[in-house]
């Protein structure tokens, strides 16, 4: 989806595939979707997140607040999502 179109028409940006906010998109390594500086680096923190609460469930450890911060994340994420 794209955003105002500049002076020769031409589209000036594209929307973020997260918040669906006009703003420079930045692609995570191995993801598609492009997404603005503050969606790119929370979704960056919840496939590490993600990765952690695994390892620990594997090992035998608490995962707790792991959980808990993925959580946070994930509304902030659809907070954001939710205000486009």
């Amino acid at each position: 989806m794209f955003c105002d179109a500049n002076s020769d028409g031409e589209p000036s940006s594209l929307r973020c595939s997260v918040c669906g906010h006009c703003a420079e998109l930045f692609e995570l390594p191995g993801r598609s979707e492009k997404c603005c500086l503050e969606c790119s680096g929370d979704v960056a923190t919840s496939i590490l997140l993600t990765t952690e609460i695994d390892a620990a469930t594997l090992a035998g450890q608490d995962a707790g607040l792991l959980v808990a911060e993925f959580a946070q994340l994930s509304n902030r994420l659809l907070a954001r999502a939710q205000s486009a």
